[in-house]
Order: C-alpha cells, then sequence, then structure tokens
C-alpha cells in the first residue's frame, strides 16, 4: 500500500437510511488521531446536512442515485467511483454492504475491506466468483463471530485470516449524555409513568419474531406487576398480523405499537426491560443501546447477539415463548444492573477497543498485498 504525505481512506455506503449513517460514522472514526483523511460516499440519499454532519468524515459526497441506478452491472456507479479516486491519494477502501464492495473492487485498484452487516451475503455463485477473483486484495469483515462464520463457510477456498470479525460499536459516553430521563422518554412516547414496560425496538420483520416475544409477554402477564405493558417501537409488514396476534391473545390493552421513533435510542429509560427476540440478528447494536440505559436483557440464544450480551443479560432458546415468560415473571423482583455491571461489555465494543482491533487487521491486511 503507498503511503503519499496526505493518504485517503474511501468508505462507500450504499445509503444513509437506518443503521447505516452511525456503521459510516464507526469506520470513519477508526482513522481519527491518525495522519489519514476520510472521504465517504453515499451511492443512494439526497445531500443532507445532518447526515453530512454525522457521518465522522473529512469530506462527504452524495451520488444520489436512483434503485435504478443500482441495478445490473451498476456502470455509472463504477465510472463515478473510478473518476473520484483520480482526485485524491487514497490508500484504502472501506464498503459496506455487497453492492459497494462490488463497485469498489471494479472501479478501482485499491485494497479493499467489505464489511458484511448481515448473513448470507456471499451464499450466491456470483458473489462468490467476484470475491474469489479480487481476493488478492479484498478482506472481508462480519459484524459479529456468527457473520464472520457464515462468510467463511460461503468461501471454503480463503484462508480464515482474510475473513474476521471486527464488532460494531458504542460511543458510550455521548449515548448516555443523549439518553434522556426515564420520566421525560415516557412523556416523549406517550407511556404512563407508573407502568412496568417491557421494551422491544426493530422492523416488524420475521426475522425479528416479535410473535415469540408478544405470546411470552401475554402468558407472562398474571404473574407481573398490575398495568405492566409490552410497548413495541418500529414498523415493518407483520404489523397487521401481530396485531391480529395480540387481540387473539385478548392483551390488547396490555400491547402498545408505537410505529417508528426517530432517534429510539435516546428513549430507552422509558422501558423496565429490553427484550430481543430474533432469529437472525447480525449483532444487536440495540443491546448496547438498552446496556447504555442500564436495563435489564433478555435476547433469544442465536445469531450475533448472544455474543453482545454473554453474560450480561438473560438468554432463551429461540422461539421459546414459555421460556420467556419464565424470565418475564422473574425480572420484576430481580436486581437492576448498574452501570458498572455493564461497564466490561460496553468497553470491549467501545471505539477505543475496535480501534486497536482495526489497526492489528489492517497492518496484517497490508502485509499481504
Amino acid at each position: 500500500m503507498s503511503s503519499p504525505e496526505q493518504p485517503w481512506v474511501l468508505q462507500i455506503c450504499h445509503g444513509y437510511d437506518g443503521p447505516f449513517l452511525d456503521c459510516a460514522h464507526q469506520y470513519a472514526a477508526l482513522f481519527r488521531g491518525t495522519r489519514y483523511k476520510v472521504l465517504t460516499v453515499y451511492l443512494t440519499g439526497v445531500r443532507n446536512a445532518d447526515v453530512e454532519a454525522g457521518s465522522a468524515s473529512d469530506e462527504v459526497v452524495f451520488l444520489e442515485y436512483s434503485s435504478r441506478d443500482m441495478r445490473g452491472l451498476k456502470l455509472r456507479a463504477i465510472r463515478d467511483i473510478a473518476r473520484l479516486v483520480r482526485t485524491r491519494g487514497f490508500t484504502l477502501c472501506i464498503a459496506h454492504r455487497f453492492k459497494p464492495t462490488y463497485i469498489a473492487c471494479l472501479a478501482t485498484r485499491l485494497p479493499v475491506i467489505g464489511v458484511s452487516h448481515a448473513f448470507g451475503v456471499y451464499r450466491r455463485r456470483f458473489r462468490q466468483w467476484l470475491a474469489n477473483v479480487f481476493s488478492k486484495r479484498l478482506m472481508l469483515l462480519g459484524v459479529s463471530n456468527a457473520v464472520r462464520d457464515d462468510l467463511r463457510a460461503s468461501l471454503p477456498t480463503w484462508p480464515e485470516n482474510r475473513i474476521e470479525t471486527l464488532y460494531n460499536r458504542i460511543d458510550l459516553e455521548t449515548l448516555q449524555a443523549q439518553q434522556v430521563t426515564r420520566e421525560a422518554a415516557r412523556t416523549h412516547l406517550g407511556l404512563p409513568s407508573d407502568a412496568w414496560i417491557v421494551g422491544n425496538v426493530g422492523r416488524l420483520h420475521p426475522d425479528k419474531d416479535q410473535e415469540t416475544l408478544i405470546r411470552g409477554f401475554a402468558k407472562a402477564l398474571p404473574t407481573m406487576p398490575v398495568g405492566s405493558l409490552l410497548v413495541i417501537v418500529g414498523r415493518g409488514r407483520l404489523e397487521a398480523k401481530l396485531r391480529s396476534l395480540v387481540e387473539a391473545l385478548g392483551v390488547e390493552q396490555s400491547v402498545c405499537f408505537l410505529g417508528q421513533i426517530s432517534n429510539a435510542k435516546y428513549y430507552f429509560k422509558a422501558f423496565d426491560v429490553f427484550v430481543l427476540t430474533s432469529d437472525h440478528e447480525p449483532f444487536g447494536m440495540v443491546l448496547l443501546e438498552a446496556m447504555a440505559a442500564n436495563l435489564p436483557l433478555i435476547c433469544s440464544d442465536c445469531g450475533g447477539a448472544r455474543e453482545v450480551v454473554q453474560e450480561a443479560g438473560r438468554l432463551f432458546p429461540f422461539g421459546d415463548h414459555c421460556r420467556l415468560a419464565s424470565i418475564l415473571s422473574e425480572l420484576p423482583n430481580s436486581p437492576i444492573p448498574t452501570e458498572k455491571s455493564y461497564r466490561p461489555c460496553l468497553e470491549r465494543f467501545g471505539y477505543k477497543a475496535a480501534q486497536e482491533v482495526f489497526k492489528e487487521k489492517l497492518h496484517a491486511f497490508n502485509k499481504k498485498i
């Protein structure tokens, strides 16, 4: 890898919706205090001053492609990225998700780190072929060991040290300063001040398995404090089905669907416990956000989320609503976690720890290309 006087890192993101603005911020922040500058490119999404400010980058470019532009061979994107690369002394490219990785490999001659945020990314034959063609200058990172192992299974001929883990991370001090008090959070969300509240934040999607959450809550409800509520934050295609389940179980007065809440992580202190029932959770950022609010955690024992929880929370077998109900029944009388009890886990997923791990992996990658 060349080392010009002012080296730049190119970061390519498909867009900034959902968690991906935070992902861009996380990776750009790895270069704080170094001699590298970071230019972040968002392939889709209109120019946005808040996104630009939140990207933690020295420069941000919005290419504003349409969904149609991102189909097929993506020739326009390849051409535009190739032109952009010629304007700086870029030494490395970080690409989030497959399409940006594909574009980075074809548009540049840079070493490319492709970050996978989901399972199954390289199970398709074309994607395996592309990864193998560019294997000499491509390294893959999974956001958890579970995602890393899925990548390794999809690319069995790759050496293990070219497919590694770099966990998602949290800026604990910043987030805790942003999280509002219990009273303010409940007022903002329109929730009663005296209820015992079970919280869940995520898309209403089969992978999140809110059906098990609702069934477990309904079963536990008679043993929980009077007036207990289940609060679900998020939207998705299963909303009507989940509402029908709530009615069928006769708990309409105890379950609240709040829809999409902007910056929901700021209001986690409204909950008394946080529950994640996902099946295919690549990482589980919401678990770190709940820890920052010092909430007890319950999580399904699968995917990348269990790597986050470990001994910091309670695990139950995926889909086992009876076991979930048992844990929910016990929690109101259990000790509340303290910031001190969560500190080791949060530090493990902090920016400082990630910077050290990334530095080691980048050094090893540079030696092999």
